[in-house]
């Protein structure tokens, strides 16, 4: 019984590492694709160094790898799909997860959100490079 318990504690406290897997994609090529995602979104860490110069559309993408859907702090014009989507839905940004969503980002937020008419506010379908540009965007974690 004690090894089951010590099993099941461990397993629980290993959950919240899982989502910061090590990324499949290249950082230096997603660096260079994230010129995709630049005119919405920016890159700017706490202490306030800009990697990428903030775009007034978007939330800043710092942290984005590990965080909730919908919960950038500060950030007010989330759609109520993309707010259930983290906070109803569970959804934290991984890969898996973000190469989903940018892929096809209605179609991801209809299908978590279980909801037909479900919208966000992103509209562009990235194209192929979805797995280095969260490669890039993984250096810039929330834990740095």
């Amino acid at each position: 019984m004690i090894k089951v318990k010590t099993a099941a504690l461990a397993a629980l406290f290993a959950l919240p590492f899982a989502a910061h897997a090590e990324p499949t994609g290249d950082a230096d090529a997603g660096e260079q694709n994230f010129r995709q995602c630049a005119s919405c979104h920016g890159i700017v860490s706490p202490d306030g160094e800009v990697i990428q110069r903030l775009a007034p559309t978007g939330p800043n993408l710092w942290g984005v790898a590990g965080r909730e859907a919908g919960s950038y702090e500060g950030y007010e014009r989330f759609s109520n799909a993309m707010q259930a989507a983290g906070s109803e839905h569970g959804v934290v940004w991984d890969e898996e997860s973000f190469v989903a969503y940018v892929n096809d980002p209605i179609g991801y937020l209809r299908e978590v959100t279980d909801d037909a008419r479900a919208r966000g506010n992103m509209n562009h379908r990235l194209r192929g490079s979805a797995e280095d540009i969260y490669a890039y965007l993984a250096q810039f974690s929330a834990e740095e």
